[in-house]
């Protein structure tokens, strides 16, 4: 089993350092590391740093750096427009995302999107999908932990200019000919993949986005949930990229 990662604003200068705050009290009172166990430090921005746990105290951990690296970034970058899904949905689509090596998602809200994100609660439910991707990149012991960008509730007009900006947007649609399987990608840029959310994607918005300059493309003959069809769509693009 690999060594545990946690997350730091920034890594240690030198061979010694305490774990304290919710990071050290997760490290010592939920998953009880001991003196002797060997864990990962990371900043989120691909520098990592293994150490080996020296003491353990009330909710801390006195740990000795052992070795340094750092991870380049992924290249292209995969950036996910998530339509806003209501309940859960949209978390475990973050979560699972985030595992299988999503780069970037922005909250989009969608014509059929059932959920509002306005005022305080857009930005609740931001910082939620924020905090699910992190402790999804904990769990996947990533170096680089995935940002949720844009505005709590992305306009359909903010994205198409986001795809404008791309070196590759895909639409995913069950209309669509063109499987995702055989687009044609970029080499480095950014690749930019839309997910409706639960109602589906209206005619206008998928002309704006390929007005922009998306492509719309299917994963299959199966029409997927919000919550999975980014997951499996970026499960294509990892095998192709050879990210995996």
């Amino acid at each position: 089993m690999s060594a545990p990662l946690f997350l730091v604003d920034a890594l240690p200068t030198g061979d010694s350092l305490t774990l304290g705050g919710p990071e050290g009290h997760h490290a010592a009172t939920v998953q009880r590391l001991r003196t002797g166990e060997e864990l990962l430090l990371a900043d989120g921005r691909g520098g990592t740093a293994a150490a080996v746990v020296t003491a353990v105290g009330r909710g801390a951990l006195d740990l000795r750096v052992t070795s340094r690296g750092y991870v380049d970034a992924p290249v292209p970058r995969l950036v996910v427009v998530q339509g806003i899904a209501k309940g859960d949905r949209g978390e475990l689509a973050v979560q699972a995302m985030t595992e299988v090596g999503v780069d970037e998602i922005v909250p989009w809200a969608a014509a059929r999107s059932v959920a509002q994100w306005r005022g305080d609660r857009g930005v609740r439910a931001r910082e939620k999908w924020a905090a699910t991707a992190r402790e999804a990149a904990k769990q996947a012991r990533r170096a680089w932990l995935p940002v949720v960008a844009g505005a709590p509730d992305e306009s359909t007009a903010t994205v198409a200019r986001r795809i404008a900006g791309a070196a590759a947007a895909f639409v995913l649609h069950e209309e669509a000919q063109e499987p995702l399987t055989a687009a044609k990608l970029p080499d480095a840029g950014e690749i930019v993949l839309v997910v409706g959310p639960e109602g589906g994607i209206t005619d206008a918005e998928v002309t704006a986005f390929t007005q922009a300059g998306a492509r719309p493309v299917r994963l299959g003959p199966h029409v997927l949930r919000t919550s999975t069809a980014g997951v499996a769509a970026l499960c294509v693009l990892a095998t192709r990229l050879s990210r995996w």
